[in-house]
């Protein structure tokens, strides 16, 4: 008889288990039709060198060094600038502070791989109704004959105490949540290369505005000395008039001119102002003065004299360097989206003294435990999921193209930008020519008027040719000036 019994437990036991054998099959099996995602594209191969016509052998490149600003610049004065203004500067500041948001999400994304533990504490009181199941239960309990007095039910109000700890934990078997984990990696990745992307054009605007006042400054000098030249020329024709060598025209001509050269120097001090404050805002200051240089200083010619990898230049750049970090975060989103496809198993269970009486929730009898387990498949809720899936590919293969035309405009802008400092090179040079050309002009142009060989316009078209082509000068220096920022940026920053 026994046997029999036993036989009977042991085929009840095995037709379960194929039950649920046959139930896991299925749900696996829903999960059959997961999409694939899209592979990655071929990405574009840069060339060696920036200049297809200079050959450097592969022996000769070097990986390249990140900026420093005060070798960069050589500026002591514009480096005090550059780091008050990332100890200062609102922006930054605010990004500093989405980069702290972006570390919190990592943590939690890190911490969701790991089981849930909750302590709980619940306390109710239930008064049942006589024509309840509950109710009738608790009235027949009472009268039975295998309860002790402790296990007798308050049948008024009917407490349930529960004091322990709760447990719960998703099994990450299809790489769910180790994804998301990634995902959220490689975004904090991304902004901390955005922080150093803002960083970088930060410290671009200070340089430009900082190069600006030096060539409004200099160029203020300019109008100083030609204004000194201007009225030694109206001394000298103001003199020829009152000997009737000169006309009264004559005069008035250089009058103008001079109030036109005073007019020219007002409107650049207000520039100077602006200029000033609008740098002052970048360091976050109220007011004051920028202390400056009398000149453009530069040590970018080192890093232009290096024989530097393509590759290692380019995927240095924060701007690189966060569509790479985004490109990564959506191949893992694509990948965490794919996995909602498959049965999620879900374990957990919770231990603590659960009672219904106060005087005996301490007891060993109050002791209760449980422990829980479940297989979730989707089924019908496929069109959502497949829809998320879908998104996530595409924004996968939206970060691979962005990345793709970030690098082609990192080689291409940083390619155009040596090519453009070597020809401010000549640019400047033959500039510095026709400045001393005129500046024989000028002293010719008096010497000829005062020996009758040259009238006055001759005098006040050489001053004026000279003036122009000294703010010219000046101009194409801070033309040169912005364009080694511009390569600074191209380089990728740095402090």
């Amino acid at each position: 008889m026994k046997y029999i019994i036993n036989q009977y437990k042991n085929t009840d036991l095995i037709r379960t288990t194929q039950s649920a054998i046959i139930i896991t099959g299925i749900l696996l099996l829903t999960a059959c039709s997961a999409p694939k995602i899209t592979e990655k594209l071929d990405s574009v191969k840069l060339p060696e060198n920036f200049d297809a016509q200079r050959k450097n052998s592969a022996d000769s490149l070097q990986p390249f060094i990140p900026l420093k600003t005060e070798t960069f610049f050589k500026d002591p004065k514009l480096e005090a600038l550059l780091k008050k203004a990332v100890a200062k500067n609102p922006d930054y500041l605010i990004m500093q502070e989405r980069i702290l948001i972006a570390n919190s999400h990592l943590k939690v994304a890190k911490l969701a791989l790991l089981p849930s533990l909750d302590l709980a504490l619940d306390i109710s009181g239930t008064h049942y109704g006589k024509y309840t199941m509950d109710g009738v239960g608790n009235f027949d309990t009472n009268f039975s004959q295998n309860i002790n007095e402790k296990q007798r039910i308050n049948e008024d109000v009917t407490p349930n105490l529960f004091l322990g700890g709760k447990v719960s934990w998703e099994a990450d078997i299809w790489g769910k949540l180790s994804n998301r984990k990634k995902a959220a990696q490689q975004r904090y990745f991304a902004s901390q290369a955005g922080m150093r992307l803002l960083q970088t054009r930060l410290l671009s605007d200070v340089a430009d505005l900082y190069f600006k006042l030096i060539a409004l400054d200099k160029q203020a000098a300019i109008y100083d000395n030609n204004l000194k030249t201007q009225e030694k020329a109206l001394d000298i024709v103001s003199a020829q008039r009152s000997v009737g060598k000169a006309t009264e025209l004559a005069v008035q001509q250089f009058n103008a001119q001079n109030n036109n050269i005073h007019a020219e120097a007002a409107e650049l001090h207000l520039s100077i102002d602006q200029t000033e404050k609008a740098l002052l805002t970048l360091l976050g200051e109220l007011g004051g003065k920028i202390d400056r240089s009398s000149d453009f200083l530069s040590g970018h010619l080192e890093v232009l004299n290096q024989k530097i990898s393509v590759d290692s230049i380019i995927h240095k750049r924060p701007d690189v360097s966060e569509a790479y970090f985004e490109l990564l975060a959506s191949n893992a989103d694509a990948k965490a989206a794919r996995a909602a496809f498959f049965p999620t198993l879900n374990l957990g269970g919770y231990a603590g003294f659960n009672s219904f009486s106060f005087n005996t929730f301490f007891d060993t009898g109050s002791f209760a435990w449980q422990i829980l387990g479940g297989l979730t498949a989707p089924v019908f809720n496929k069109g959502q999921i497949k829809q998320e899936f879908y998104v996530s590919n595409r924004k996968q293969e939206i970060s691979f193209l962005q990345y793709q035309n970030t690098i082609t405009t990192a080689f291409n802008e940083l390619s155009a930008l040596l090519h453009r400092n070597e020809a401010f090179e000549d640019v400047l040079k033959y500039k510095l020519k026709e400045i001393d050309h005129l500046e024989i002009a000028v002293n010719v142009s008096n010497d000829l008027y005062l020996s009758g060989y040259a009238n006055y316009l001759e005098i006040i078209n050489a001053q004026k040719n000279k003036l122009q082509a000294e703010l010219d000068f000046v101009d194409i220096q801070l033309r040169n000036a912005n364009s080694q920022v511009l390569l600074y940026k191209a380089l990728g920053g740095g402090i």
